[in-house]
């Protein structure tokens, strides 16, 4: 695990995290594995509908959208230009296939 910071992290979140949850983050992270309670978590048998990711270099790149566009997938919340590379790799995905 890594350092214990100062904050709780996540999107639009920055509250401070209090001493006693600091105090019992550092108390797990020096705990070894096999003293860890792992009883009431529900193990995973059924891995059918999982999906690997595959992992590609991103290139930042400068690109004219259209404004209706950009609205549509900033209109659905955050990570909207995960979408629009969602979307764009599914287009050549599928033009790829017919090629």
């Amino acid at each position: 695990m890594g350092k214990v910071t100062g904050r709780i992290l996540g999107k639009g979140n920055s509250q401070p995290i209090s001493n006693a949850l600091k105090a019992e983050l550092a108390a797990r992270e020096e705990m070894r594995d096999d003293v860890i309670d792992t009883l009431d978590i529900t193990p995973v048998t059924d891995l059918s509908g999982a999906h690997r990711r595959m992992l590609y270099r991103s290139v930042k790149q400068s690109l004219r959208l259209d404004a209706d566009v950009v609205a549509w997938f900033k209109d659905a919340g955050d990570g909207c230009r995960t979408r629009i590379n969602r979307a764009l790799r599914e287009y050549v995905e599928s033009y790829s296939k017919r090629a």
